[in-house]
């Protein structure tokens, strides 16, 4: 699924990323640890295309999207990735339904068929009954699920979190882990995550650990 060769950043005279070989298989849940300061988001913002290499390939899906525009990359981003972050990220003023929309109507799929996929995934995800809930009207554990719906919404190839569970509490925690492992099996669903979370590491398919912008084991 995703293939990255000798990929380097810097950031002036400071080099992050010091050539990382990485391979994530197909319908897999891959963990990614390390101390702060390791370059774990920096690999996982690279390897989702929301930022670039100074050196180096990635391909994802046989695509080499280290070499798309700006328009190319977006367009793939839209269709093909989905994210899941620590801050929700959720737009106050827009409703849960609304906000797992935003992404399929920037694909422009028409808005009944979006608001009737956003439905199907958040009722999936145990919130059928929140739909018109505003996001200060949610726990923290249901944002969270809010937003792993509006990263589902496209059908992407994969979805990269960036310490999905780094705010919530063990409960919500816990559950958050199981519906990543349900995903996985239910729609073949493909996860990179970059966590803290020992214990979610272990139980990941394929565990990365990087120390000082490499990856060592």
């Amino acid at each position: 699924m995703i293939y990255g060769e000798n990929i380097t950043k810097s950031f002036g005279n400071l080099q992050v990323l010091k050539g990382i070989d990485i391979r994530i298989p197909e319908g897999k849940i891959v963990s990614i640890v390390g101390a702060s300061g390791a370059g774990k988001t920096t690999l996982l913002q690279i390897l989702g295309t929301l930022g670039r290499p100074s050196s180096g390939s990635i391909y994802i899906d046989q695509q080499e999207v280290s070499r798309l525009s700006e328009k190319e990359l977006s367009k793939f981003r839209n269709r093909n990735i989905g994210f899941v972050f620590q801050f929700h990220h959720l737009l106050p003023e827009f409703t849960a339904l609304e906000n797992v929309c935003i992404p399929a109507f920037i694909r422009r799929i028409p808005k009944a068929k979006a608001e009737r996929k956003a439905e199907e995934l958040l009722s999936f995800l145990g919130l059928g009954d929140r739909l018109g809930h505003k996001p200060d009207e949610l726990s923290g554990g249901e944002q969270q699920r809010v937003s792993v719906a509006r990263a589902l919404i496209n059908d992407p190839k994969v979805i990269f979190a960036d310490e999905p569970s780094g705010n919530l509490d063990s409960r919500n925690k816990q559950e958050l882990h199981s519906l990543f492992f349900t995903l996985r099996d239910t729609f073949r669903q493909t996860f990179v995550i970059v966590t803290h979370d020992t214990h979610l590491a272990e139980m990941s398919d394929i565990q990365y650990e990087m120390n000082d912008g490499r990856i060592t084991g």
